[in-house]
């Protein structure tokens, strides 16, 4: 507990995800949790928002950024945007796991020091959106864990997968230091929304997942301070 405030000390475990329609709004929220919160995602939907001068305000700020761009493209052009990108100095930044563009995104971060998070399959979907997406059989788990595992094998420093997933990863994959990135985060009772594979953020580390991130768990709650305590409750007593 913070001495001056009574509130929980913030936990680099717990990523809030910023998804708002510029960054004036999400440094609103970033004031308003100051001194709980050292981790914050900037995703895709936030770039015509000023989504990358975001990211450069909240490292001056002394913040980790989750970059979640998702890249997917020829190797060559995934090289030259995670050069660029990881050069303003994001801790993590997302691609498609398939193999070529983690490999290339891998050479293109050289030596910044930003960590390489390779997307299995979105929290949005389950085997019935494999099947129309024309994704072999076979569960949703253990393509989850194939996919990781040759993500892992071409370089990436972890994977983005499902809470649900994540013990399955840690049991398969032997690579104690890869990160498991959850997304698909609730608290108990909280909507579920969009969500279709989703736990507790507790459940979620006590599953092996390494960083949990929230999003409108906390940005759409009417108070969003005592929402991050409850996450850190629950990220504690895991």
């Amino acid at each position: 507990m913070t001495a001056e405030s009574g509130l929980p000390e913030a936990d680099d475990r717990l990523i809030v995800a910023l998804d708002f329609p510029t960054g004036k709004d999400a440094l609103f929220l970033v004031d308003r949790l100051d001194g709980l919160v050292s981790f914050y995602k900037v995703g895709l939907g936030m770039l015509a928002g000023g989504g990358l001068e975001l990211v450069q305000e909240l490292m001056a700020r002394g913040k980790h950024v989750f970059l979640d761009l998702k890249l997917f493209d020829i190797g060559a052009t995934v090289e030259m945007a995670a050069s660029g990108l990881g050069g303003l100095g994001p801790t993590f930044l997302t691609v498609h796991g398939d193999p070529h563009v983690v490999s290339a995104a891998v050479a293109g971060r050289a030596d910044t020091g930003t960590k390489i998070l390779a997307v299995t399959f979105l929290t949005t979907v389950d085997r019935g959106d494999l099947d129309n997406c024309l994704i072999r059989s076979g569960s949703l788990e253990g393509l989850v864990v194939e996919r990781a595992r040759l993500a892992i094998e071409a370089g990436a420093d972890g994977v983005i997968a499902s809470p649900l997933e994540a013990r399955l990863l840690r049991e398969r994959i032997p690579e104690p230091q890869f990160l498991i990135v959850t997304p698909g985060i609730r608290l108990e009772g909280g909507a579920v929304d969009d969500q279709k594979r989703i736990a507790t953020p507790g459940a979620a580390l006590r599953a092996g997942a390494s960083h949990v991130v929230v999003g409108r768990q906390i940005t759409r709650s009417g108070n969003p301070v005592d929402a991050v305590r409850r996450v850190l409750e629950d990220v504690r007593d895991r």
